[in-house]
C-alpha cells in the first residue's frame, strides 16, 4: 500500500517537472548538413565558433543510417542506428556535451514518411521481398498487394531494370549466388533474396544424382530431402496468413536456412551439386532456352523485376516523389511508429537533442494525428527517463505513465495555442498562396519557407509587373499564364512519372462504385480523367480530412470546391455530375449514400487522395514549372508563387501580426538546403525589377553577341530563347564577387554548365531525366562554355560584368536588408550553413559544398577584437567594411551583432510585440521598418528597399544625407522622445519630445550602415 501510493507521488512529482520544463525555444538556429565530409566531431569542432556568432541551438540533416552513398542523409534505411559516415555514438554523446557546455541545444531532421530501399542495408525492406505479404514488414510499407492486374497480385514491382526484362535475363546480368544457408539474385549493386519456397528448385535439381552418387539412405541426403520436405510445408506468401503463421513462417525459414547451412558445409558433394546448378541457372548469352530456368525460378519470387520506365504505370508500392528507391513508410501504424522512432525519442528523453524538424509532413496517412502521436511519446520517453534517474530500480509499465499522464494530455490536446506542446516540432510544410497553417497541429511552426518568400517579395519593385512581362516575352516569344502552365504541368506528371499513383487512386474509387447503383455508370476511364483534373487544380498541396467522424474543415472545403470549380471550367465538354461526384467523396458528403461496408474504403480514398496531391504539386510546380517560367526567377522558390510580384509593405506586416499572434516560434528562412537559389542570389535577382529598361538592353546585346555561340540541334537554335534567359539571370545571381572576365574560373564554368544542364532536364521542354537528350544537353554545355570561358573574344564578358557589377552592388544592399529582417522578425531565424558570408549558391547539390569554418571562426574573431567593439571603433570598422563589402565582412558584422542582441534579449523577440512603423517624406516607399516592444524594451528595426533608384548610376552605397534628405521614420506612439542605440554601430540618437518631425532622421540612421536595429535605452 504504501509502496503504491510511493510511486503515485514519484509519477505525480516526474510529471510535474516533465510539464514544467516545457518546450525549448531557440533564439537562433544554425542549419548544417551532414556526411562523409562533415561529421559529428566536425560539429563539435565549430560549436564554439556558432555560440561565438550567436547562434542558441544547431540544426542538423537527418542523423540516422542512410545508404552508404549517401549524400544528404534523406534516404534512411535503418531507424535503429545512427548513420556509421557520421561517426559513432560516443562521438555524438561528446557533441551533445559541448552543445550543452555551451547551452546550446540540438534539433534533429526526422525522415517519417518514408526509407530508402533496393539495398541490402535496410532490413526490412529486405525482408519484404524475401517474404512479400508473408514478411512481418509487409505491412511497415505503402504497398498495394492486390492491384487490378491479376499477374502483380501479392508482388512487389521492383522498377530497377536499365531495359526490358527479357533482354536483361538473355544478356547474363543476372547472377545466382550462394551464402550461409540462403540463395541470391545479384544484379549490378543489388542483391536480391530469393523466396525460401522456392530454394527447393536449386537444392533439389540434382537430387537423383545426388542419391545415385552417395546412396538414398545416406544421412547427407535425407537431411537434404527433410530439408526440401520443410520448405514445401512453409506457410506460402501467397495465402492469406494469420499473425501466427507469419511467424511461423519466418521461424521456420531461419531454422531451414541454418540447416542448410550445415548441410553444404559438411557435404562437399552436395555444396558442388549446389553450385553447378547456380551455374547452370544463370544461363548462356546466346541461347535462350538456358535461361528458362532461371526465368521460372523469378517467376515463383514475391517481387517482379521490371524495366525502371514501367513505374510510372505499374509500381506497386508508394514512393517519396517519383524516386523509386524510396519507399512510403506507413507511420500511422503504432508498431512503425514506434520502431521508426526509437532512436530519435532516446535522445530526446536523455537531452541530447532538444527540437524535431519532420520532414515532408503531406506525405503522412494523417499528420495531426502523428504530430499528437510525436508529443505523446515524448513525454512518455522524457518521464521515463525522469524516473529512471530517481528510481533506477522502480519499473513502472507504460499504463501507469499514460494513465497518470492523461490529464496533462488531454489538457494539450484541447488548449491549442495557449497550451504549448512540451517538445518544440517544427514541420516542412509548404503554405500555398493564401494558406494557413492548421491551428490544431502538435506543432510551433514551419521550417520558414512561407517567411522566405514573403520578405524576399519585398524587393521586388512591383510597379514593374507589366514592364519586366514585356521583356520576358520578347526575348522568349511566348506569353505564358503561370496558372495555366502549372495545371499543364501538374497533368503531364500525373501522364508519365506518377500515372500508378493516379490508376491507383481510380481504381480504387471504380470498385467502390461499382456496387453503387447510383454511382455504377461513371467508368473507369471517366473517373482516371476527372481525379486528374481535380488535381491539378488544386490550389494547395494537401488538404486534411481526419475520417468521417471529423470531417473536412472549412478550408480544405473551400480549396476542393474551388478545384472542382475551376476543373469544371477547363473542361466544359464533361459532364458536371461526376467532377460533383468526386467532390462529394472527398468531402464525405455522400457517404451515407453508401452502405456500411464500403464506408471504410471511401474514407480510405479520400485519404489516399490526399498523399498523392502533394507529389504531384511538389512535382509539376517545383520540379517543373519552376525551371520553365523565368520571369524573374527570385520568385521561383519553394512555397512561392511566381505568378505574384512582389510583396507590399502592409502584406508583409499583416504576416508577421499573424505570425506574432498564431506562431511565434515558427523558423524563419531565406536559404535551406532545398531552396532553388541561395538568399543572396535571389537578392541581386530582385535588382532586375528595378531596372528593366537596363535589363531589356542588355539580353539585347548579349543575346546578339553569343548568337554565333549557339548549336543547332532539331533544326532550332539551342539553347532556346527561355533557357539562355535563365542562364543570364543565374550568371547575374551567382558571379562570383569582384571577378574580372579573365578571371572566370574553371570550377564556376563548370558549376553553372551543371546547373544548367539540372534545369534544362528538370523543365523538360527538350531534355529530361527520364528521355535524355544528349545533343540539346551538350549544346547548353557548350554555349555555357563557349560565353564563359573563350578567350578570343571578350566583348560579352566585359560587357556582362560591368552590368553585374552594378546588379551586385545593389543586391548586396538587399541581402543586408533582408537578414536584418529575418533576424529580428517574429519567430526563430535560421542561418543556413555558410550564408553569414556571402553565398551565392545555386540549387542542390551546389549548396551542399563544403564551407570553409576555419576562415569564417578567424573573420568573426578579427571583428570582434576589443578594440574594434569599442563605440568609436564600431563606427570606423562599419566604415571600413562598406569600403571593402565585396569580401562579405559586412554580412558577418550584422549576423554577429543581430544575434548576439537576440540572444540577450530572448523574452523581447519571443513574446514581444509587433508594431509596423512609417517613414515620412521623399524616400518613405523605400523603407520597411516595425518596432519589437515588451513592457520593459522597444526596438526599432529599419532597413531600405528598392534603393537602385537611390544609388544611381555610381552605385553609392544608400547612405546619408545625399540619399535620404529629409525623411524620417515615425516612432511608436507614447514613444516620439528618447535615446535609441544603434546594435550595429553604438551611435546614440537623441529625439527630443515636442520635436515636430516626431521621427528619428533616415539620414541619420543610415549614416554609416544601410540598416540598423535601434534600442531605445532612454525615455
Amino acid at each position: 500500500m504504501n509502496a503504491g501510493r510511493i510511486r503515485t507521488d514519484l509519477l505525480a512529482d516526474v510529471i510535474a517537472r516533465v510539464r514544467a520544463a516545457g518546450p525549448r525555444i531557440p533564439a537562433a538556429t544554425y542549419r548544417l548538413q551532414m556526411g562523409k565530409q562533415f561529421t559529428f566531431r566536425d560539429v563539435l569542432a565549430i560549436v564554439p565558433y556558432l555560440n561565438d556568432l550567436g547562434i542558441t541551438d544547431v540544426y542538423l540533416s537527418p542523423i540516422l543510417k542512410a545508404r552508404p552513398d549517401s549524400t544528404h542523409g534523406y534516404d534512411v534505411c535503418d531507424h535503429s542506428q545512427l548513420n556509421p559516415a557520421l561517426g559513432t555514438e560516443e562521438e555524438f554523446a561528446a557533441l551533445a556535451r559541448e552543445l550543452q557546455r555551451h547551452a546550446m541545444g540540438l534539433i534533429l531532421d526526422v525522415v517519417p514518411n518514408h526509407m530508402a530501399v533496393n539495398h541490402p542495408s535496410n532490413g526490412w525492406w529486405m525482408d519484404v521481398l524475401e517474404n512479400g505479404p508473408a514478411s512481418i514488414y509487409a505491412s511497415y510499407f505503402d504497398i498495394n498487394w492486390l492491384p487490378v492486374h491479376p499477374h502483380l497480385r501479392n508482388k512487389l514491382v521492383l522498377p530497377i531494370l536499365e531495359d526490358q526484362y527479357g533482354k536483361v535475363l538473355e544478356s547474363g546480368r543476372f547472377e545466382m549466388s550462394y551464402e550461409d544457408g540462403a540463395f541470391f539474385l545479384g544484379y549490378r549493386e543489388h542483391r536480391l533474396p530469393i523466396a525460401p519456397e522456392s530454394y527447393s528448385a536449386v537444392l533439389g535439381h540434382r537430387l537423383e544424382n545426388l542419391a545415385g552418387l552417395l546412396g538414398p539412405d545416406h544421412d547427407q541426403i535425407q537431411e537434404l530431402q527433410s530439408i526440401l520436405t520443410s520448405l514445401g510445408h512453409l506457410p506460402g506468401y501467397t495465402e492469406e496468413l494469420t499473425a501466427e503463421r507469419i511467424a511461423e513462417r519466418n521461424r521456420e525459414k531461419e531454422i531451414a536456412k541454418r540447416r542448410i547451412a550445415a548441410l553444404l558445409a559438411a557435404s562437399p558433394e552436395i555444396a558442388e551439386a549446389v553450385a553447378e546448378t547456380l551455374h547452370e541457372l544463370n544461363g548462356t548469352v546466346d541461347d535462350p532456352a538456358t535461361f528458362d530456368q532461371l526465368d521460372a525460378l523469378l517467376n515463383e519470387q514475391p517481387y517482379r523485376l521490371a524495366y525502371w520506365r514501367v513505374a510510372g504505370e505499374e509500381i506497386t508500392y508508394r514512393r517519396f516523389f517519383d524516386i523509386n528507391d524510396m519507399a512510403a513508410i506507413r507511420v500511422e501504424l503504432p508498431n512503425v511508429f514506434s520502431e521508426s522512432h526509437e532512436v530519435v525519442l532516446r535522445l530526446l528523453a536523455e537531452g541530447k537533442a532538444t527540437g524535431v524538424r519532420v520532414d515532408h509532413p503531406d506525405g503522412l496517412w494523417d499528420p495531426k494525428a502523428y504530430l499528437e502521436q510525436l508529443q505523446r511519446s515524448y513525454i512518455l520517453a522524457r518521464a521515463r527517463a525522469e524516473l529512471a534517474a530517481v528510481e533506477p530500480e522502480r519499473e513502472v509499465t507504460d499504463e501507469e505513465l499514460i494513465q497518470a499522464l492523461t490529464p496533462w494530455l488531454a489538457a494539450l490536446k484541447q488548449g491549442g495555442r495557449s497550451t504549448p506542446w512540451p517538445l518544440h516540432v517544427l514541420v516542412e510544410k509548404i503554405l500555398s498562396e493564401g494558406e494557413a497553417l492548421p491551428e490544431d497541429w502538435a506543432t510551433h511552426g514551419t521550417t520558414g519557407y512561407d517567411f522566405l518568400n514573403l520578405v524576399n517579395g519585398l524587393f521586388v519593385d512591383g510597379a514593374n509587373r507589366r514592364a519586366i512581362d514585356r521583356v520576358y516575352s520578347q526575348f522568349t516569344g511566348t506569353a505564358t499564364s503561370f496558372r495555366d502552365l502549372t495545371n499543364s504541368t501538374k497533368k503531364m506528371i500525373m501522364l508519365v512519372s506518377l500515372s500508378s499513383e493516379i490508376n491507383m487512386l481510380s481504381n480504387m474509387l471504380d470498385r467502390i462504385t461499382e456496387s453503387n447503383r447510383w454511382y455504377r455508370d461513371f467508368t473507369l476511364n471517366s473517373l482516371t480523367f476527372a481525379i486528374r483534373e481535380i488535381i491539378a487544380c488544386l490550389p494547395v498541396y494537401r488538404t486534411y480530412l481526419a475520417g468521417p467522424e471529423f470531417g473536412p474543415s472549412r478550408r480544405d472545403e473551400a480549396n476542393v470546391e474551388a478545384a472542382v470549380s475551376e476543373a469544371k471550367r477547363r473542361n466544359p465538354r464533361t459532364a458536371h455530375s461526376i467532377f460533383d461526384f468526386i467532390r462529394d467523396t472527398l468531402l464525405l458528403r455522400n457517404i451515407a449514400d453508401f452502405p456500411e461496408a464500403d464506408r471504410s474504403s471511401l474514407v480510405g480514398f479520400a485519404m489516399k487522395f490526399q498523399q498523392v496531391t502533394g507529389p504531384i504539386m511538389a512535382k509539376g510546380v517545383e520540379d517543373t514549372a519552376f525551371y520553365v517560367y523565368n520571369r524573374l526567377t527570385s520568385l521561383n522558390e519553394v512555397g512561392g508563387n511566381p505568378a505574384q510580384f512582389g510583396t507590399s509593405l502592409r502584406e508583409f506586416h499583416r504576416h508577421n501580426g499573424e505570425r506574432v499572434r498564431h506562431w511565434p516560434h515558427a523558423m524563419l528562412a531565406t536559404s535551406t538546403h532545398d531552396t532553388k537559389r541561395s538568399e543572396d542570389v535571389r537578392a541581386r535577382i530582385n535588382v532586375l525589377s528595378e531596372i528593366p529598361d537596363d535589363w531589356r538592353a542588355a539580353l539585347r546585346r548579349w543575346s546578339r553577341l553569343n548568337a554565333r555561340r549557339k548549336d543547332r540541334v532539331d533544326g532550332a537554335a539551342a539553347p532556346d530563347a527561355n533557357d539562355e534567359y535563365l542562364l543570364y539571370q543565374t550568371l547575374l545571381g551567382a558571379w562570383p564577387e569582384g571577378a574580372a572576365p579573365a578571371a572566370v574560373s574553371p570550377e564556376f564554368v563548370e558549376r553553372i554548365a551543371d546547373y544548367m544542364l539540372k534545369a534544362t532536364k528538370e523543365a523538360k521542354v527538350h531534355t529530361s531525366w527520364v528521355n535524355p537528350n544528349d545533343c540539346y544537353d551538350n549544346a547548353v554545355r557548350e554555349f555555357v562554355v563557349r560565353i564563359l570561358a573563350e578567350p578570343s573574344d571578350s566583348v560579352f564578358l566585359e560587357d556582362f560584368q560591368a552590368f553585374a557589377r552594378r546588379v551586385a552592388e545593389i543586391g548586396r544592399w538587399n541581402a543586408l536588408a533582408q537578414q536584418t529582417l529575418k533576424l529580428t522578425a517574429p519567430g526563430v531565424p535560421d542561418v543556413y550553413q555558410g550564408t553569414e558570408l556571402w553565398d551565392l549558391s545555386l540549387v542542390d547539390p551546389d549548396n551542399r559544398r563544403p564551407v570553409d569554418f576555419e576562415r569564417r571562426r578567424l573573420l568573426l574573431g578579427d571583428l570582434k577584437r576589443p578594440v574594434k567593439r569599442a563605440k568609436a571603433g564600431l563606427i570606423d570598422l562599419c566604415d571600413e567594411l562598406i569600403e571593402n563589402v565585396e569580401d562579405g565582412r559586412i554580412k558577418l558584422l550584422l549576423t554577429n551583432r543581430a544575434l548576439e542582441f537576440r540572444r540577450e534579449h530572448q523574452n523581447l523577440f519571443a513574446r514581444g510585440s509587433y508594431v509596423p512603423l512609417e517613414a515620412q517624406g521623399e524616400q518613405r516607399h523605400h523603407v520597411a521598418a516595425f518596432a519589437r516592444v515588451s513592457e520593459t524594451e522597444t526596438v526599432l528595426v529599419v532597413v531600405p528597399r528598392l534603393v537602385a533608384g537611390l544609388m544611381g548610376q555610381q552605385g553609392r552605397a544608400p547612405l546619408g544625407l545625399a540619399v535620404w534628405t529629409t525623411s524620417v521614420l515615425a516612432l511608436p506612439k507614447g514613444q516620439e522622445g528618447g535615446i535609441y542605440r544603434n546594435v550595429f554601430t553604438d551611435e546614440r540618437l537623441d529625439v527630443a519630445p515636442g520635436n515636430e518631425a516626431s521621427g528619428l532622421p533616415l539620414a541619420t540612421i543610415f549614416g554609416h550602415l544601410p540598416v540598423a536595429i535601434l534600442e531605445r535605452v532612454a525615455p
